[in-house]
């Protein structure tokens, strides 16, 4: 697993193609770069890459936010490639992900961690919840949003700058 803090607009809007295309992980496909720039440039924000025979097998994307207690950190993204999924990574990417969020401020100069937290949705993977469960976390909260999505989520080939069809 590699850390790291400088992660490319480019290689950013890949990993979350990437991993998001088959979850219909859409919002962010349509950025600009400028506005993935600013959302890169946030001071403590990390990127950790799982590599598989030398090729991405999933990612954890931090962000320190700072809070009235200390500094929140949110879990922006986590994920696993498609043939990665049900290999028995995803909870170890999670837990070190997890770890790396509490351990921010010994990298930067960040106040305290006070909370460590992440968004989840019906639309991400079957396990996504019980996996976060499992590791400590708890549900705070809950919204309902009605959201209008294709019946199939646009994939990864498509989702990382692929040509629509076959």
């Amino acid at each position: 697993m590699d850390r790291a803090t400088s992660v490319s607009p480019e290689y950013a809007r890949f990993l979350y193609g990437l991993v998001g295309g088959p979850w219909h992980w859409t919002g962010r496909l349509t950025w600009p770069r400028h506005r993935w720039e600013a959302e890169l440039s946030v001071f403590g924000t990390e990127f950790l890459v799982l590599y598989r025979q030398g090729v991405p097998a999933g990612y954890v994307h931090l962000q320190p936010l700072p809070g009235e207690d200390g500094t929140h950190v949110e879990i922006r993204y986590f994920g696993l490639v498609e043939d990665a999924i049900g290999k028995g990574l995803g909870g170890p990417l999670l837990e070190h992900g997890i770890a790396a969020a509490w351990s921010l401020p010994e990298r930067f100069d960040l106040p305290g961690i006070t909370r460590v937290w992440v968004h989840t949705c019906t639309l991400d993977g079957p396990n996504a919840l019980a996996n976060y469960q499992a590791r400590g976390l708890v549900v705070c909260g809950t919204e309902i949003e009605r959201k209008d999505v294709a019946a199939q989520a646009p994939g990864s080939w498509t989702s990382t700058g692929g040509p629509d069809g076959t």
